[in-house]
């Protein structure tokens, strides 16, 4: 299957892209031989073929969540960040002040 000029200017005009005549003639010969494959596959015997109802075995590949118990100590921890705020240049109740992002 052949696909057109004018079939490669409506394709750049959907994607708003600007072709130059040689981009459109490189695209023209590209898409063509693109569909040309797909014409192939279309050849090929999948008479007996099950169908794909996935990819993959695998339901889930993260490991589950646990809590563990005194990991760090509450208090030990609510130390650290008050220092960490503390030494930044701008705090105010217990948060580090920054510049604005938006004006």
């Amino acid at each position: 299957m052949a696909i057109s000029k004018k079939d490669v200017q409506h394709i750049s005009k959907l994607a708003r892209i600007d072709l130059t005549p040689a981009e459109e003639e490189k695209n023209e010969k590209d898409l063509s031989a693109v569909l040309n494959f797909v014409t192939k596959l279309n050849e090929v015997n999948t008479e007996n073929v099950a169908p794909l109802t996935g990819g993959t075995d695998l339901i889930n590949c993260m490991r589950k969540d646990e809590i563990i118990e005194n990991a760090f100590n509450h208090e030990e921890k609510l130390s650290k960040v008050a220092q960490l705020v503390k030494a930044a240049p701008e705090h105010k109740e217990g948060f580090v002040k920054v510049k604005s992002v938006f004006n």
